[in-house]
């Protein structure tokens, strides 16, 4: 019997118009774009701007793209996975506002909670579905709207969030292509690093919790880009390794877009040169689960079919990951 693969047959994406520069942020904090480009190499970042939007309004562009590029009717999708750190509401899934939104009524959905792995959590989940035969059209889209969530009067944080969305199709194949592998783990020490205080079942909301801004974002840097600089950077040369891919066979880093000097690290260790990496940090800025997805279809038709990727993350948790992804189509051809 031949092996079945999960193969990405398409991908979408979409940012908000609006877009928020280092130079507008530096008249609401104690910041310029000096200090922000220097440290983190993002220049801008998009917001969503529109009352009563949230990440499904995002994601539901980047869905649509895919249905569209790859001629899917909404009846034949038979999954949506959705990675966000932002949903629409508490309950219900954000994955089961997209579905209604997009038109999807003939597939089960769920979301995937993993920081800013969770797009690679996600893909990783929905592959093995795949795999087995189980589904045989599966939408994984991760979108945030991180702008919900950042405290614009805390310098150390508000420089680095975006919001956005991006969505892959997958489907199954015969052909050597598609993903091929992945390695995957988290370590819960990391937890009271980076993540929100109060909102969750342990610190429901208050006056206590809004007047203390505990339902932003809370990071400590220096402990997350110690720990994300070898966790990711390690994960994907191990990938690399088992793979027998060298930096001369390897087309494409594709790497989260936390930290410009993260990205640097990983790409370093791995060998490799900065024209093999995929990074558009300094447009967007850090979109946590939609950064993967951004760069593959910002890159897409720049990709060929048999071209060998590396996806790598880290995110809250910590969580962290690598996957290698043969590419199965000529992008510029779609």
């Amino acid at each position: 019997m031949e092996k079945v693969n999960a193969v990405i047959t398409a991908v979408g994406g979409y940012v908000p118009d609006y877009v928020l520069t280092n130079e507008e942020l530096s008249k609401m904090v104690d910041t310029s774009d000096e200090w922000i480009t220097t440290r983190v190499g993002i220049k801008e970042r998009r917001i969503l701007k529109e009352e009563g939007k949230g990440a499904s309004d995002l994601a539901v562009k980047a869905v649509n793209q895919v249905l569209e590029k790859s001629g899917t009717s909404p009846d034949e999708v038979d999954l949506l996975i959705c990675a966000t750190v932002t949903p629409d509401h508490v309950f219900p899934a954000t994955a089961n506002i997209i579905s209604d939104k997009c038109d999807i009524r003939n597939a089960h959905s769920f979301d995937i909670n993993a920081g800013c792995s969770g797009f690679l959590y996600a893909l990783d989940a929905a592959s093995r579905f795949v795999e087995t035969g189980s589904k045989k059209k599966v939408i994984v889209v991760g979108a945030e709207k991180m702008s919900s969530i950042t405290d614009y009067s805390d310098r150390t944080t508000c420089v680095l969030f975006g919001d956005g969305a991006g969505a892959v199709l997958l489907e199954p194949t015969t052909e050597n292509v598609g993903v091929l592998d992945s390695k995957l783990q988290s370590d819960g020490f990391g937890r009271v690093y980076l993540y929100q205080k109060a909102g969750g079942s342990v610190k429901p909301p208050s006056h206590e919790t809004i007047d203390n801004r505990e339902h932003y974002i809370y990071q400590d840097g220096r402990h997350v880009f110690k720990h994300a600089v070898s966790k990711m950077a390690d994960v994907a040369v191990e990938v690399m390794e088992r793979n027998g891919i060298t930096p001369e066979t390897l087309t494409w880093l594709v790497p989260h877009q936390a930290n410009m000097r993260i990205i640097e690290g990983t790409a370093q260790r791995m060998g490799i040169e900065k024209s093999q990496v995929m990074i558009n940090i300094q447009r967007y800025g850090n979109t946590t689960s939609a950064t993967l997805p951004l760069c593959l279809w910002e890159w897409e038709k720049q990709l060929k079919k048999g071209d060998n990727l590396v996806l790598a993350a880290f995110g809250a948790g910590f969580t962290w990951g690598a996957m290698y992804v043969k590419w199965g189509y000529d992008g510029d051809k779609r």
